[in-house]
């Protein structure tokens, strides 16, 4: 269990959109290790009627970010990632730690903006990638992980969020819409094959139909993967999961719990870097290599 600190750590939200309000604020007001110290939004009435649900205060504008951050001794993110990275690199250097949602930008230059704040400030920090904080599958990657012998992994995370008659709020996102599967589910698929396999060595993409993106990867472990990315899929063709090949036979991700409590977990990852001073394994310097990787297939998928 974690060691919670003495007081509260005051953690702020930024951003009042789906993922605020169905994910970040419902976890945050329940935790009983922080307190949700107040919500940012660029639409002040969206900002009022969220911090009412949950008993807090409302900030909007310029000036409000920063009453914000005053109040704040961590600052959520649910935003786009290229309205994130400036805004956390602004929080870090104020002294905030940052809990990031995936990605931290859809720019190297962007992530790197992120890091160097971090890194000068020493705030800590975490990167919401979903199935690292998962109970089911956080165990599980810590099991593979632990064992040498893997010899591929094939992984598929192929959404219909834009296929005709969605209804997901998620759908009307402009961000998702111009940067697809590969920016918003391949982050959470690199954030379980790179601890089991290794960090990527060679990355190759290729276009599919629609916004499917396919890349092969070697691994440090001499391991190589597969994956194929998507939201416009059509509704029949959905389905997630990942597989992992080697000397110890066939293994499968397993299903994950529910958004909150996996946001949960890793507020309580952010709680014990800010308590121990150690850096967590899915911390910026993580989400920078993930933009890394995908801002690369994205240049040889823009090319073809």
């Amino acid at each position: 269990m974690t060691t919670l600190p003495p007081t509260p750590l005051r953690i702020g939200l930024v951003g009042t959109g789906p993922w605020a309000r169905n994910t970040q604020a419902p976890a945050l007001a329940a935790h009983p290790g922080v307190a949700l110290s107040g919500v940012w939004g660029r639409n002040g009435g969206a900002a009022d009627a969220l911090a009412a649900a949950h008993g807090t205060t409302a900030y909007t504008g310029e000036a409000g970010i920063d009453e914000l951050f005053a109040a704040s001794d961590a600052i959520a993110f649910a935003v786009p990632p290229d309205v994130q990275a400036p805004l956390a690199a602004r929080a870090a250097a104020t002294g905030r730690h940052l809990l990031l949602d995936k990605p931290v930008a859809t720019t190297v230059a962007g992530a790197g903006e992120v890091v160097r704040a971090v890194e000068q400030t020493g705030v800590a920090s975490v990167v919401f990638c979903t199935l690292r904080f998962a109970a089911d599958t956080s165990a599980w990657i810590g099991e593979q992980a632990a064992l040498d012998g893997w010899f591929t992994a094939r992984a598929e995370w192929i959404g219909a969020l834009f296929a005709p008659g969605s209804t997901s709020e998620y759908a009307a996102s402009p961000w998702r819409r111009e940067k697809g599967g590969l920016w918003d589910v391949g982050p959470h698929v690199l954030s379980v094959l790179i601890p089991v396999l290794g960090d990527v060595t060679r990355l190759t993409a290729a276009r599919g139909p629609s916004d499917a993106v396919h890349l092969i990867l070697r691994h440090t472990s001499g391991a190589s993967s597969t994956v194929t990315l998507a939201l416009g899929a059509p509704t029949a063709a959905v389905g997630t999961g990942i597989e992992l090949r080697g000397e110890r036979g066939i293994v499968t991700l397993p299903r994950w719990g529910d958004a909150v409590g996996s946001f949960r977990a890793a507020v309580d990852a952010l709680v014990e870097s800010v308590r121990t001073g150690e850096p967590d394994p899915c911390d910026v310097r993580f989400g920078l290599r993930l933009t890394e990787l995908l801002a690369e297939a994205e240049k040889q998928v823009v090319g073809e």
